[in-house]
């Protein structure tokens, strides 16, 4: 277990005009815990939706050699109080993965601006990208990822209007292409085509050596639920599933409350939802669109 902690400006801190982005890694640098921390949670830099979280970055990359014991970052841990996650101004971390070879979890939130490059890491276990839509550019990166050691990739894929300009061929060349040998838990959420992603999680290299998979916070219907009920038992690597926010019915959430008991596997169906109504045309809203 990491020991941790986060740090965070408010509003007034930047109101009164001497804390920022620019400031925080001087700051995090002169706490007396420092030195003696795994993991660095960053929130709210103050203004999260005028100024990117870039020169954050940029410090940790100048500054290496100090952060060097810092082996999980998790940046814009922020909730919509601060800044909603889709005005969160994100940075590019193309030069992160060089500086901190011996990262081992990194978590980001928000996806504007956001810029992965050319990833290669030998020694990150986890990549999580919390955001209401997920770039292409951002997915492509992940796609040509060079991650060995990867253990836990847990992606938001979002909707449209919030940045997802992809389709169901953009998440299907991800797990087709991509190559995560270590990969034990597979989290593709927040979907409004979270039934197809079901499918194509199904039909990849992946599901047979994964042992959690995560479908949860998005569109899922009796379509997908009953897919994962008629499938599941072919793989018995997998002892957990998450699909808690849904708009399965109760009939097919009781067949999968039903397989969970003979498979012995953990399977949340919590948090059902009934879809919006409007002039005539049903809504199946993932959960983070704001």
């Amino acid at each position: 277990m990491y020991k941790s902690k986060r740090y965070a400006y408010d509003y007034d801190d930047y109101e009164e005009g001497d804390k920022s982005a620019e400031t925080m890694i001087a700051d995090i640098m002169a706490d007396e815990e420092f030195p003696s921390l795994d993991e660095i949670i960053i929130g709210s830099w103050g203004d999260a939706w005028e100024d990117a979280c870039q020169s954050i970055i940029d410090d940790i990359i100048a500054n290496k050699d100090k952060f060097s014991h810092i082996k999980s970052l998790f940046i814009g841990d922020m909730d919509f109080e601060d800044c909603e996650v889709s005005w969160i101004i994100q940075a590019d971390y193309s030069k992160l993965w060089a500086a901190m070879p011996q990262l081992e979890s990194l978590s980001i939130k928000g996806s504007t601006d956001l810029i992965l490059g050319d990833i290669q890491h030998d020694n990150l276990k986890k990549l999580e990208i919390i955001c209401g839509g997920l770039p292409c550019s951002v997915i492509e990166s992940i796609t040509n990822a060079k991650l060995p050691s990867l253990e836990t990739l847990l992606l938001y894929i979002g909707v449209e209007d919030y940045g997802f300009d992809g389709d169901e061929g953009t998440i299907e060349t991800l797990l087709k292409e991509s190559d995560f040998p270590a990969l034990k838990y597979l989290g593709l959420e927040d979907s409004e085509m979270q039934d197809d992603i079901t499918e194509l999680v199904f039909n990849s290299k992946y599901i047979s050596q994964i042992e959690t998979l995560d479908l949860a916070n998005g569109s899922l219907t009796n379509k997908g639920g009953q897919f994962i009920a008629d499938h599941l038992k072919d793989y018995p690597n997998i002892r957990k599933v998450d699909l808690h926010f849904h708009y399965m019915t109760d009939e097919v959430m009781d067949k999968l409350d039903d397989l969970a008991d003979e498979l012995d596997v953990e399977i949340n169906v919590d948090e059902d939802n009934e879809a919006d109504e409007w002039d005539g045309q049903m809504y199946y809203d993932p959960m983070l669109t704001e």
